[in-house]
Order: structure tokens, then sequence, then C-alpha cells
């Protein structure tokens, strides 16, 4: 690597900004946090990364806080890669799964990568002085042979791998494991040592991954990597981690609107828990909506805050100050907006649960508990009936939750 100057490496060691990087999001800091802190106050430059598996075509604030730490080294002068996999994105990540994933074809996992880049960077720099890289795990997964894999394997036990939970659980309730998710971890640590990084990020839900990767770049190269295990965004209330099954998953690419609207949805404890961990706000900020909405202030006071913030980071200030606008217009002052999104249809006649696809509810399951819960109105009638079907016309409105309304066309 090209040599710094001594402001670079003032930068690189600057202990306040290291303990608030190493705090604000790090559950678990392997193999100590002090290490890694004498380390960073070094002045060393160290190279990290940051997986993602493109099983969807849209990133979303859980793939958000992991960024935004790597947004963190990469303002300290450290060299970030944004690893894409699109080779075990293909296999399927079995981390929290009842059971095995679906594979993902080649065109499939191309085509969700598309916008990857482009969604990433409303937070990484991709261009001018130390701009972060993107790396695709296929180019040295291919490469690999039969016996390449075994030699890998070789470094771990099927003890090890039976012992995860979810594998576990899976054994209790007479579930198959696939032979071939054994394989997810090695591919996964076989990353760190093709990349011959420093240091590793990613959620707590993918510890036994990055783990697997210490393991090989241990006895591939003689070399200690360091991971960081970041806090799940999720309601220190209920436990509930923000997730499409939830009905809580806010994209990065959603429509300004559409992204306010989700995060005034929120429960009031995930959204404080998004503003501490997916964006930019001090924590100074963060900590004080807290300590107002505890002493009785109204906690849609600081959610508003929060979900400008949120899309003043995805999108631009002016759209978020515009999209608090009109959500405050329509939700405060119970007026419909006068901009609904148009929902054209060839089929006026559906089953109500089609019609929530139709309009963009990410799954079937979620469309039965919004009807459940009487969160969708046609015209201001609530249907509640999940297995109703219903004859639309145009010109009517479709209200799905608190803050989503289609205009029939």
């Amino acid at each position: 690597m090209k040599p710094m100057n001594k402001h670079e490496v003032a930068a690189l060691a600057d202990k306040e900004t290291i303990d608030e990087l190493l705090s604000r999001s790090a559950d678990v800091i392997y193999p100590t946090r002090e290490a890694l802190e004498k380390v960073l106050l070094s002045g060393k430059r160290l190279r990290l990364y940051l997986g993602i598996d493109p099983t969807s075509p849209h990133l979303h604030l859980g793939h958000a806080e992991n960024i935004l730490m790597l947004r963190r080294f990469q303002d300290l002068g450290h060299e970030v890669i944004l690893l894409m996999g699109d080779f075990t994105g293909r296999i399927g990540d079995p981390t929290d799964k009842t059971a095995t994933r679906t594979q993902l074809t080649e065109s499939q996992v191309k085509e969700n990568l598309k916008t990857f880049k482009e969604q990433a960077s409303h937070i990484l720099k991709f261009t001018g002085k130390n701009a972060a890289k993107i790396k695709f795990n296929a180019s040295w997964h291919k490469k690999l042979t039969f016996e390449d894999v075994v030699r890998l394997a070789a470094h771990f036990t099927v003890q090890q791998m039976i012992e995860r939970s979810m594998f576990q659980e899976r054994i209790k309730a007479g579930k198959p494991i696939g032979l071939h998710e054994f394989f997810y971890p090695l591919m996964q640590g076989y990353d760190s040592v093709a990349m011959d990084v420093d240091l590793e990020i990613g959620g707590t839900d993918q510890t036994f991954n990055m783990l697997a990767g210490r393991t090989l770049m241990k006895a591939m190269l003689g070399k200690e990597k360091f991971v960081i295990a970041n806090r799940l965004i999720e309601d220190p209330v209920t436990g509930k981690k923000m997730s499409k099954t939830e009905g809580s998953l806010v994209n990065l690419d959603d429509a300004p609107h559409d992204m306010f609207g989700k995060m005034m949805a929120l429960p009031d404890e995930l959204a404080m828990s998004v503003a501490e961990l997916a964006t930019m706000m001090p924590l100074a900020q963060v900590n004080g909506l807290r300590a107002s909405v505890a002493g009785g202030k109204n906690p849609r006071d600081a959610k508003l805050i929060i979900a400008e913030a949120v899309v003043a980071l995805y999108h631009s200030p002016k759209e978020a100050a515009a999209a608090r606008e009109e959500w405050v217009r329509v939700f405060s002052n119970k007026e419909r907006p006068e901009d609904a999104p148009k929902l054209n249809l060839a089929e006026k006649t559906m089953p109500l649960i089609e019609l929530l696809l139709a309009s963009g509810v990410p799954s079937k399951s979620e469309a039965r508990r919004l009807i459940e819960q009487k969160a969708v109105k046609i015209n201001d009638v609530v249907h509640d009936e999940v297995t109703e079907t219903v004859t639309l016309a145009a010109g009517m409105i479709v209200r799905v939750g608190k803050h989503r309304f289609f205009e029939i066309l």
C-alpha cells in the first residue's frame, strides 16, 4: 500500500472516533475489542470487508447498518471492500433458516445485483480519494477444484457444523439439512483468504460464518483476522428484528414517501434502534430523542425527526422534507394524498390477497397479516376476510396499512 503522511496516520489513530466506531453498533469483537483498538490506534491501515448475498434486488436498513460502519472506516482512511456474493448467493446461507433455501440461478443473482452499487453509494464513496472497492466472490470460487474444497472442509468437523442452532432446530422438527449447506461457511470463510483481509464486519447472525474465515486465515495464511459482529436492528421491547416477515422492512430504494411512511409505522423503540444503527445522526442526538420520549414527550415527534434523517441519507434532504410535509398533511390532518400511486390491473376482479401482492406487499403471509389486522381499506371500507374476492373500478382508493394509498386505474 502507498505510505501515508503524518496527517493521514493521525486520522487513523483518532481515539475518540475509534471509540465511537467500536461502540455504536458492535456487539462482539473477535478476538477482543482491546486487540483491535490497539491496532487501530497504532495507525495501521486495515483492509476490511462486508459481504452481501444478492438474494433480493433490494438492500435494506439491516444492510445499511454494516455499510455505515464501512463508511466510518473509510473516512478514517482504511481500505474498504463491499463484496458481492454472486457465488455464495447461489448456494444459500442457511443462517436462521428453518428450511433449506431455494437456490438461485446465475441469471437471478445478476438481476438482483444490478442496482446494489447505486443503492450502497448513498453511504459509501466509490470515487475520489480512498474509493471503496467492489469485488465479486465468483471470481475466485469458480476457480476452486474439488480437491481445493475438500482441503477447505478438512479444517472443520461435522460436529462444529451440526451444532449450529438452526440445524438443531431442523433436526428436532424432522426437517432435512442439505449437505451443500455445510459448504456455505467454507465459501464465506475462503472469501477472507482470497482477499487477504484484516477485518470482516457483519451482523451477529453471521458470527459462525465470519469465524470460519478466522479459522481459514490462521490455517492458510498464518494471519489473525478481526471480526466485528454488529447488533441487529430490533425492537428492544419485543426482541423482534426488522424483517419482511414482521412487515417492518425498509428498503434503501423505497420511494421517499414510502420510506418515510414505513419509518413512521415502526414501533417507537424499533425506530430508535434505526436512529442509532442506520443513520448518521450523532449519538448525542439519538440519546436526546430517547430522553425526550422517556420524559413524556410524544414519540411521534421523535419518529418524525428519525424518519426525515433516514430519507435524507438515502435520498436527499429536500425529498426528506417533502416526505415529512406530506405525511403530516395526510396523517395529521386526515387528508388523502393528491398524488397517490396509480395501480393498473389487467383484471378488476381478483382475490384480495392478489390485490395486495400487486400493490407491492412482499409476500402472501404479510398480505394475510395485514388483512387479519383490518389494515386494508377500499374506499375507506375495511376488508378483513382473507379469502375475499374484490371487484374494483377506476378511481377507487386502496389503503394498505396506515401510510400507503393506491388509486385504481
